[in-house]
């Protein structure tokens, strides 16, 4: 964040518009640089520490908090203005082109040098190599897109201009955790083949990897295009099974309709049952009423059968005493009758 002959850019607007999220003194930017500087204490245990381009002053904060003599310097003073109180002492403005005040075990450079123009920054590289054996840096191989950066190179590069000062790459040192893009620049007291033999020792492990990889590609290509035939067969047996499906709900729909139909004619059944079953329970009833006045006619005509036999009976027996009674007087008038006669 540094830039020797455009010092205005980095202002209140740049820091608040130009670095992702907003750059500030927050839980997110101390805990992104509180990871720095936990691995650089774990892994590197320097004593000494210069941010060359330190901003805010977020990593000299951190690696102070950890018990590490840190510094910072900046070009703006916008910038340094924001650093924390209690660091503030640790910091100044300055560009990192210019001489520091003194070595230290390690330089930190984090997306810096893009910001300048090549020959400023092969100076600032100069400078730090002056000043330290031990250099972790970054800077973005692909943002073309911030209009202050005016210098974004490729990693063999920056690779190169480290080299001219006898400085060489940790192939063994992963410095992934600031950027996928930061490297380990060291001072190489080894004669060349043996640097060499490192370089030869990596590329053989990445390119082995590449190899391995490539040939799992292949594998895994293979196995799509298996699976691509199987997915197929799998969606035309799918499709298959939905036209099934379809059909069998268009019989299952018509079924239900037959079936509310079937229901429909049910429940009028049954309310013509029912009303069949009230008006039988009527007819019995008026059939009751029938039989109990049947039963008493009956009981009428036998009553009067009855007295009509008596009266027969009783008819008879007046006839009969009649008859004896009219036998009777006939004889007693014949018998009269005869008298006047002999007489």
């Amino acid at each position: 964040m540094d830039m020797k002959s455009n010092v205005s850019y980095y202002n209140e607007y740049y820091f608040a518009h130009c670095c992702g999220t907003p750059y500030q003194h927050n839980e997110e930017w101390l805990h992104f640089f509180d990871s720095i500087a936990e691995r650089l204490v774990k892994d590197i245990c320097p004593k000494t520490v210069l941010d060359a381009g330190c901003a805010m002053g977020f990593l000299v904060e951190t690696l102070r908090q950890k018990k590490v003599e840190a510094w910072g310097v900046d070009i703006s003073e916008y910038a340094i203005q924001k650093v924390s109180p209690a660091i503030q002492p640790y910091c100044w403005v300055d560009s990192v082109t210019k001489p520091f005040p003194r070595k230290y075990d390690l330089i930190v450079c984090i997306e810096v040098l893009e910001h300048l123009p090549p020959q400023e920054a092969e100076q600032a590289i100069a400078n730090f190599c002056q000043h330290t054996d031990d250099v972790l840096f970054s800077s973005s191989p692909f943002d073309y897109k911030e209009a202050t950066h005016f210098n974004v190179q490729p990693p063999e590069y920056w690779a190169e201009q480290f080299a001219k000062q006898g400085f060489v790459r940790d192939v063994d040192f992963d410095a992934s955790f600031i950027t996928s893009w930061a490297v380990r620049f060291r001072r190489n007291y080894e004669p060349w083949h043996r640097v060499l033999r490192g370089y030869e020792r990596k590329f053989w492990l990445l390119w082995q990897e590449n190899q391995d990889l490539r040939s799992s590609t292949v594998e895994l290509h293979s196995q799509i295009s298996s699976e691509e035939k199987s997915l197929q067969a799998t969606n035309a047996r799918v499709e298959d099974l939905q036209s099934q499906l379809q059909q069998t709900q268009a019989e299952l729909e018509h079924s239900q309709s037959q079936l509310q139909q079937t229901q429909e004619e049910l429940e009028r059944s049954q309310s013509q049952l029912q009303q069949t079953q009230v008006e039988l329970e009527r007819s019995q009833s008026q059939l009751q009423q029938m039989q109990a006045q049947l039963e008493h006619s009956q009981s009428q005509i036998q009553q009067t059968q009855a007295d009509l036999q008596q009266a027969e009976a009783t008819i008879a027996g007046m006839q009969t005493s009649k008859f004896w009674k009219l036998r009777t007087a006939w004889f007693k008038l014949k018998r009269g009758m005869g008298r006047a006669t002999d007489g």
